[in-house]
Parts: structure tokens; sequence; C-alpha cells
């Protein structure tokens, strides 16, 4: 059966600067958005507060979901993103609680766009998804008989 994997990002945008998280994998170090995969038992928007909190240390709630993007990576492993806005004020300071996390930057959307050091190539297509001005309501994802209780003993 086809599982794909249920991943979320978040865009974080203030004063005209994006927060990326670096992280090292094989040795690198490479930039994504606050991301990660959607676990049991909680929703979409759930999954991009929690994930942002872990690997910035901020809480907030997303305004505006902007896409979903599907890909297949270069090892084959097949995804489905659910990318998410949050827009700030002003930028604010940054304390990771995921070991995972080397450190995170803000920076602008060219300094991303032309970083030879991204995760994966969905970090430059999220840049540009932004850019583009398409902003939906988070309740375009509405979470069916939530919590879960069906068959819940």
């Amino acid at each position: 059966m086809f599982k794909p994997h249920v991943t979320v990002a978040c865009i974080v945008h203030a004063k005209d600067k994006f927060l990326v998280v670096e992280e090292t994998i094989n040795g690198k170090a490479l930039w994504n958005q606050p991301a990660g995969h959607l676990e049991a038992d909680e929703t979409l928007v759930q999954a991009a507060e929690r994930e942002l909190w872990e690997e910035t240390g901020i809480r907030a709630t997303p305004q505006h979901f902007i896409r979903m993007h599907q890909w297949i990576a270069p090892d084959r492993t097949p995804f489905l993103r659910f990318l998410f806005l949050i827009e700030l004020d002003d930028i604010c300071p940054i304390e990771p609680h995921d070991s995972d996390i080397d450190r995170c930057l803000w920076v602008s959307a060219e300094e991303i766009l032309n970083a030879a050091n991204l995760r994966s190539k969905l970090v430059a297509e999220s840049i540009h998804s932004y850019q583009s001005g398409e902003r939906y309501p988070l309740s375009l994802i509405g979470a069916f008989n939530w919590p879960f209780t069906e068959g819940v003993k």
C-alpha cells in the first residue's frame, strides 16, 4: 500500500526576513523551514505549532494555509508537505528545543533562493509559494471527527 510521509512546514516572516533552521545532515549544514512529520492524534495545524516550538522556541498559530506540495525525494520517498504561514510583527529571539537543530537564522528571500545548502528544493519552492501572494483560510483543511473518539475505549 502506498503511504506517503505527511509533513508540515512553516514560513515564518517578520520585517522582510524569513526564519530558517539549520541542521547538520551527513556532515553538511542545511537550511529548511521549521518543519516535521505529522504525529498521531494531532491536526495539521497542531503539528505546525508543535514543530515550530520544537525547532525555534516560538509559540504561534499559523494565520494561513499556503499550499500542499506533493513531492518525491531523491531517495524515492513520497511526501505530502502542508505549508503554513506565520506573520510576526517583529523578529523575535529563537531558542530551539530540538537537539537536531544547530541554529536558527533570519535571512532574506534572496539568501534562501540563492543558497546552495537547502535541505530540499521545497525550501525555495515554499518561498516562491509565499511570494505568489496566495493565502487560504485554515478552515480549508478541517479535521473531521476531532478529537478522534470512534473506536477509542
